[in-house]
């Protein structure tokens, strides 16, 4: 017997087997009870039946052989009980005796088997009515053979009957109990439907009691109720993720959701990105097989790392953690998460791109690094020249001492710029207000022409200007528009070649409303992929061709001055080897940017 057949073997089948059982038991009984008072009457019955034969038989035979003696008696003895025989089959012997004892006559009935034994002998006095005198007795033999056969039709009736009693109890029972279990199948099927999720599913019951109409009628309301809370909670389960996927998405951080398993259950959009994946390609796969750009199972130590603290230092202590992928660096830290019954479901791993930052922390090291190197150069040559003509200035003639006094002036406008430039870079960086004014650009430009004049002397370098008429008046910083232009022109001068013209042009552009500045040199040129880059705060070029020394700040406070203040836009154009041409343009009219960044600046 399978283990199917044994959980089917129930205790209604018990009862229903054993309810067979006992009904058998009883009919067979009350079938033997019956048959057994039904043989004993017929005994009875028979009995009697016998005794009235020979006492009428002993009537019967005192009266015809009254008179008579001897053989006379005799025969007519035999002549009356051989008709006697011949009626009766069922009478196996006739016997007469005398009142001593003696017999008379005995015959045996020639249509039956002389083999056959009477069952029953009943014997009966012959008596003389008219004397009262005791002439013998005649005893009668009977077969029983009619009692045997009433007995078997009987008990072949009584077997038939209780076959077909039983039969038919048997049938009733097994009917009832079909129809019972079929509700109960019905009624089981409806609870499959339910706990499998289909809420509202209806049992129809036809031809069913009263008592289990009224449950079938009761479930149909639970599977309705439970249909209605199924679709508000589904309903506020959607809402709920919905809102949540939401949020999730418009996060500005990467963010990777983990159940306990390290399985991803979700995702944004900003974490797909940052870890180059192509659509669902990490969803419901384990963290740990991430490989980033070098190859490397990044998440895997980290998580591990993670998954060895007990809960409370996992609640205390969020792991932080830094990754490469394609060139990013992603800060990633892990934090559990959990249910609204502070059960742990899981963890979050939360990505940031970190890698601005990390540049500008290594620019800021190297900012840092260069000031100090550029300032203790002046400060060392003005040292040690003002030194040298503190303690031997009287013995130098008047060319040297002249000599000595010029380096150190150029040492202290180039210490004065790099001090401006850091005091300008705190100044524009932030969001202070400068003050503008009506200028002529053009005036501006000729003044800062002018200021260069010594450096391109010092460097034998001419400068061409090229001026369009009638440029309109801007509202400007003069100062800041100036050291913006000196800027782009000292970067000429210092890497343009020697015995080169510096081309600078300004020109108005009226379809964009827009005045241009542009200074070109035929320098050694910048590549295409330094030209955004050269724009940022302490971004430097350190190569072969670019060794000129500085802080960093000149072109990001020219980009911030012009774009930041002015509301303009600043511009490179520039090959290796072909030159160089940088450049800003200002709007003529700058009332409406006023009027949209008035709570900026």
């Amino acid at each position: 017997m399978n283990e199917s057949q044994k959980v089917s073997f129930t205790t209604q089948n018990k009862l229903i087997i054993f309810g067979l059982v006992l009904s058998t038991f009883v009919i067979m009984a009350i079938a033997v009870f019956a048959t057994v008072n039904i043989q004993r009457n017929l005994n009875e019955s028979y009995q009697n039946f016998g005794q009235v034969i020979s006492k009428v038989l002993a009537i019967e035979s005192v009266e015809i052989t009254k008179g008579t003696s001897g053989d006379v008696t005799r025969k007519i003895l035999k002549s009356h009980s051989d008709s006697i025989l011949k009626s009766h089959n069922d009478i196996v012997f006739i016997e007469f005796r005398d009142n001593n004892g003696g017999l008379i006559y005995k015959t045996l009935n020639k249509n039956r088997d002389k083999s056959t034994i009477p069952s029953i002998s009943v014997s009966s006095p012959m008596t003389d009515i008219s004397s009262g005198a005791n002439i013998g007795s005649v005893t009668v033999g009977l077969s029983g053979a009619v009692t045997g056969k009433i007995s078997s039709t009987t008990r072949a009736s009584i077997l038939f009957v209780f076959i077909i009693v039983w039969l038919v109890f048997a049938f009733v029972i097994l009917i009832n109990t079909y129809l019972i279990t079929r509700e109960l199948r019905i009624l089981r099927d409806g609870v499959k439907k339910i706990s499998s999720g289909a809420f509202g599913y209806k049992i129809v019951g036809k031809d069913v009691s009263e008592e289990v109409q009224e449950l079938f009628n009761a479930f149909n309301d639970m599977s309705l109720r439970l249909s209605l809370y199924d679709e508000k909670n589904i309903e506020e389960l959607t809402l709920e993720r919905n809102k949540l996927e939401a949020v999730l998405m418009s996060i500005a951080n990467g963010v990777v959701v983990c159940d306990e398993n390290d399985k991803v259950v979700l995702l944004n959009n900003h974490a797909k990105e940052l870890l180059e994946l192509d659509g669902d390609q990490l969803l419901n796969t384990d963290i740990h097989n991430y490989v980033d750009t070098q190859g490397d199972y990044c998440f895997s130590d980290k998580i591990d790392e993670y998954k060895k603290l007990s809960l409370e230092e996992k609640s205390s202590k969020p792991v932080e953690f830094n990754i490469s992928t394609d060139g990013r660096i992603l800060k990633s830290i892990i934090s559990p998460m959990f249910s609204r019954n502070k059960d742990y479901v899981g963890y979050i791993i939360v990505l940031i791109d970190v890698t601005r930052e990390t540049e500008m922390d290594n620019m800021k090291s190297q900012f840092i690094s260069n000031v100090s190197h550029e300032l203790r150069t002046p400060v060392t040559v003005l040292r040690s020249y003002i030194d040298t003509l503190y303690n031997y200035g009287n013995d130098f003639d008047i060319e040297t001492q002249k000599e000595f006094i010029g380096t150190l002036n150029t040492e202290i406008v180039r210490l004065n710029q790099m001090v401006n430039d850091i005091l300008d870079f705190s100044r524009l960086d932030s969001n202070a207000k400068i003050e503008k004014s009506e200028t002529d650009i053009s005036q501006l430009v000729d003044a800062c022409v002018s200021q260069v004049q010594v450096l391109l002397k010092e460097h034998n370098l001419k400068i061409e200007l090229e001026k369009d008429d009638n440029i309109p008046l801007l509202m400007i910083n003069y100062d800041a528009i100036s050291r913006a232009l000196i800027n782009y022109l000292s970067n000429a001068i210092k890497y343009a070649p020697q015995d080169s013209v510096i081309t600078v042009k300004l020109f108005k552009e009226p379809e964009k409303n827009l005045v241009t500045i542009t200074v070109h040199d035929d320098g050694i040129g910048i590549a295409p992929e330094f030209h955004k880059k050269v724009f940022e705060r302490f971004y430097r070029i350190e190569n072969d061709t670019h060794t000129v020394k500085g802080t960093g700040l000149g072109l990001h406070l020219v980009k911030t001055t012009i774009e930041k203040h002015h509301y303009g836009n600043v511009f490179v154009k520039s090959q290796l080897n072909k030159g160089s041409t940088f450049g800003f343009s200002l709007p003529i009219d700058i009332s409406e940017f006023e009027g949209e960044n008035k709570d900026l600046v």
